[in-house]
């Protein structure tokens, strides 16, 4: 199958409402991770856009009074160190008061340095140790069609977390049970906590290991909305086999020192000037 990337046609206005809403969530991560003073800012900001498209773009259901709601969509991070991002959302969603984002990676904090089901309403799943979140995800879709229910999980992964290799095993297994309610995000920022992940373990061609594992795949621009928006779409209308989506993003996206430096930022929090300039050039 061909890989072509998708659009959606939407308003101004609609792309401007995501593009303020990211805005503010990269200003979250920012003022969470100065003050935790580390963390992982690079991988954070670059997936700003596609957590906006995930949870302001109607594709996931869900009710922030009820994190436990039986008919919930599942959203599994499993680079669970990207966790910034997520927390932020979740606050401005509602699932919990923005005043825990301060006490991020703090002894007895809600938020922690990786996602803690047990402690932070809206997380789905424990995860930090790579590979293991996708396979969990997997188990949720295949679980929830099973018992009957309309349940799509999206599973974000890291391109550098596919060096292990559990998450092939779970995508050769998604391909197997035609389990076309899991769609998989990749974060292709090619930047990993040693350098870029061509020169650590070459991944290309991604589209065409992952054609060959039974996904549908597309490739999209991780900053454009209308990809972002077009693939999701087409990814639950996808029958008959899973969704995956190579997201090309920039890691430490908004924030001129951190795109220029790539993979430098990916577990590098800012200083007190640096954190200054970010905010200023967020707009904060």
């Amino acid at each position: 199958m061909q890989v072509q990337e998708q659009t959606m046609k939407i308003t101004a206005e609609f792309e401007a409402e995501l593009k303020d809403t990211a805005r503010r969530l990269r200003i979250e991560v920012i003022k969470m991770l100065a003050k935790a003073g580390s963390g992982h800012p690079g991988g954070s900001l670059g997936m700003a856009d596609i957590f906006t498209c995930l949870y302001w773009g109607g594709f996931v259901k869900h009710d922030p009074k009820n994190p436990q709601w039986e008919d919930r969509d599942r959203v599994v991070l499993s680079n669970g160190h990207i966790c910034p991002i997520l927390y932020a959302v979740l606050a401005e969603r509602g699932y919990f008061p923005h005043e825990w984002l301060s006490d991020l990676r703090q002894p007895g904090a809600h938020l922690q340095g990786h996602p803690a089901m047990d402690k932070t309403p809206g997380v789905e799943l424990s995860t930090g140790s790579l590979g293991h979140g996708v396979c969990g995800a997997l188990g949720m879709a295949l679980a929830e069609r099973q018992s009957g229910k309309p349940t799509h999980v999206w599973a974000l992964v890291g391109d550098g977390e596919l060096e292990e290799g559990l998450p092939w095993e779970a995508f050769m297994a998604a391909s197997h049970y035609k389990a076309s309610n899991f769609t998989v995000i990749i974060d292709r920022n090619d930047a990993q906590i040693d350098g870029t992940t061509e020169d650590v373990m070459s991944l290309e061609p991604l589209d065409k290991k992952m054609e060959a594992f039974g996904f549908h795949t597309l490739i999209i621009d991780g900053h454009n909305y209308a990809e972002i928006l077009g693939a999701m779409q087409e990814a639950k209308n996808t029958n008959g086999k899973p969704t995956c989506i190579i997201a090309k993003t920039i890691m430490g996206k908004g924030v001129s020192y951190m795109e220029n430096d790539g993979y430098k930022w990916h577990g590098k929090t800012p200083n007190e000037e640096l954190a200054k300039q970010a905010l200023n050039e967020l707009g904060a």
